[in-house]
């Protein structure tokens, strides 16, 4: 009998501040690659359908699986394990596996803190996910599967890694008829997420992306990225489409020759993507803006050179200004990432990060905290310092302060974020000029806006 597959996205921890849920593509392309090869498969997406933990037990003790599957980043890995006992009191002889950045450099001690856990399946999970599922059917070992962590004989046994895939148009498109979709549309989010790369050229070091897909540039082609867009379209009728690659902008000729495709195919959707400010011009932001491009996420990270050279991030303050320029000339929406509290921060370079924000002027802005995440080298220094205090992950949101700088305290921190929101949405201004535009974007960030000014007001009436 084949093995029936249950895949899971664990939810947020309880108050931790969080994105509104969307199809996560991991998961989507994993349960893809089980259908093609005929195994059965359902997915239970705790965000989606904001469900309980109780919840989880009820619809896992219903299914019965051979094989549960779970991701989770490093927000969501204490539910991942909670889920994962639960499993175990349902299905005693369930073979659990657990993915994703985070267990992918917590892999020993993931296995040692639940022993719940069979198996955890480190970097691209396609492949390996295939062949355990292949060899429990077979009623073979897991001593030859590439990519995993594993238990044997009471032992932890780390196999080496597995190559990663490198023709990324043999992949089948993320199985979305599997999710809510209609509650996900309820929560507001009507974009469909694509990736269309995976690995990076560039080695920052807060980001564990690069190290989980690797330092290599690995591209699907135009034709396969529109054609998936094609079949979005047409079988969702989805009009709107967010690319979460970490730079989409890499190759710029094949980014031209997608923007080609879609304008030759005549489709008629909108889309944003995020990518480095030094890898865009005016020729390419024109033609994205022509092809349905909406708006650019670009990872400004911070105003201080002396803070953008600690990040390793290798481009000067001059080419963040001249980017966001050449955006705005091309008609297209701005967003500017920003992390506070990289080691090495003061006071002194947050305002100057704060200021800088303001004279480039984005349309929208998101404030973060710099978090250390497995298997970054961040991480490593922070350990190293001795300045980590939190090392609960449920608080590794973005958005709460995880260590000490001996230059800036956790509180500082708190505070310089909450400053940077205040004083960049409520500019009378930025709220006009917003309203204005409309859209998704423009009501979106008037939204943000209002909030904030009503958080501003709350808390001044606390001070009174």
């Amino acid at each position: 009998m084949r093995p029936h597959v249950t895949l899971v996205n664990p939810p947020y921890p309880s108050g931790a501040h969080q994105h509104p849920p969307f199809t996560p593509l991991g998961l989507g392309y994993l349960a893809a690659v089980l259908e093609k090869n005929q195994y059965e498969v359902d997915v239970i997406d705790c965000q989606a359908l904001n469900i309980s933990f109780e919840e989880v037990k009820s619809e896992i003790s219903k299914r019965q699986p051979d094989v549960v599957g779970l991701t989770s980043t490093t927000l969501t890995y204490k539910s991942a394990l909670r889920i994962i006992k639960i499993v175990k009191e349902v299905c005693p002889s369930c073979l659990t596996l657990l993915g994703g950045c985070h267990v992918t450099f917590w892999d020993d001690k993931a296995l040692q803190e639940c022993p719940h856990l069979d198996v955890v399946v480190r970097k691209e999970g396609e492949n390996t996910l295939l062949e355990l599922v292949q060899n429990l059917e077979a009623g073979k070992s897991f001593r030859n599967v590439l990519g995993i962590t594993y238990r044997k004989n009471g032992k932890i046994v780390k196999n080496a890694d597995r190559p990663y895939i490198e023709d990324l148009d043999s992949l089948p498109f993320p199985a979305h008829h599997l999710w809510p979709l209609e509650r996900l549309r309820k929560y507001g989010n009507v974009m469909f997420p694509l990736t269309t790369s995976r690995g990076c050229i560039f080695w920052c070091e807060f980001c564990s992306a690069v190290r989980m897909f690797g330092r290599r540039f690995r591209m699907r082609s135009p034709k396969n990225v529109v054609d998936e867009l094609e079949y979005l379209h047409n079988t969702y009728g989805a009009d709107n489409f967010t690319f979460y690659d970490d730079a989409f902008t890499v190759d710029q000729s094949r980014v031209e020759e997608i923007c080609r495709e879609i304008h030759n195919r005549k489709l008629k959707i909108t889309w944003d993507c995020g990518t480095r400010v030094d890898m865009v011009t005016k020729d390419l932001l024109l033609k994205m803006r022509e092809a349905g491009c909406i708006a650019v996420w670009f990872g400004v990270e911070a105003g201080s050179q002396r803070i953008i050279d600690a990040m390793g991030k290798g481009f000067t303050s001059n080419k963040t200004k001249k980017a966001f320029k050449l955006a705005k000339e091309a008609g297209l929406m701005t967003i500017a990432s920003v992390v506070f509290g990289f080691p090495g921060e003061t006071r002194e370079t947050a305002l100057e990060t704060i200021k800088f924000i303001e004279e480039i002027n984005p349309d929208d802005v998101g404030y973060y905290i710099a978090t250390p995440y497995p298997g970054t080298p961040m991480a490593d220094y922070v350990k190293k310092m001795g300045w980590l205090r939190v090392t609960d992950f449920d608080k590794y949101d973005t958005a709460t302060p995880i260590f000490e700088l001996p230059t800036l305290s956790m509180q500082e921190l708190r505070e310089i974020r909450e400053k940077a929101f205040h004083r960049f949405y409520l500019r009378p201004t930025y709220i006009l000029r917003m309203f204005a535009k409309g859209g998704t974007y423009g009501f979106s960030a008037t939204k943000t806006a209002l909030a904030h000014l009503l958080r501003a007001i709350k808390s001044k009436l606390k001070r009174l």
